[in-house]
C-alpha cells in the first residue's frame, strides 16, 4: 500500500505537493511542514506523540510500470489538527523532551 501523500501541513495549511522535501511524516502518515515540525511542534506528533522524518517523494515519471504519481495518485484529502493550538503546545512540551525512540 502507498502512503496517502497528504496534500497539506496539519498545522498551518501550507500546500505539500508530493515533490515537496519540507513535508514530515509520523508513523501514522501525519503530515506537518518542517518549519512547524522544528518551530512549534519540536519533532512531537501532536496526533500521537511520535517523531518526524522527512516525507518520501513519489516519482512523478512512471521509471517502473504503474509507480508513479499518475499511476497512484496522491491524497487531495486536506488534514487539519484536531486539537486546540493551546492543547498541542501543552502535549509537545510534556512529550519534547524524551527521545522519539522512547516514547
Amino acid at each position: 500500500m502507498a502512503l496517502q501523500l497528504r496534500p497539506n501541513c496539519e498545522y498551518c495549511d501550507r500546500d505539500l505537493p508530493p515533490h515537496a522535501t519540507e513535508a514530515r511524516i509520523c508513523s501514522y502518515e501525519c503530515t506537518f511542514c518542517s518549519d512547524c515540525v522544528e518551530t512549534k511542534l519540536f519533532n512531537v506528533c501532536p496526533n500521537c506523540g511520535g517523531g518526524f522524518a522527512p516525507r518520501p517523494i513519489r516519482p512523478a515519471q512512471e521509471w517502473r510500470p504503474g509507480v508513479c504519481t499518475a499511476r497512484q495518485a496522491p491524497s487531495d484529502k486536506r488534514v487539519h489538527l484536531k486539537y486546540g493550538l493551546d492543547d498541542v503546545a501543552a502535549h509537545c512540551a510534556r512529550v519534547k523532551d524524551v527521545p522519539p525512540e522512547q516514547r
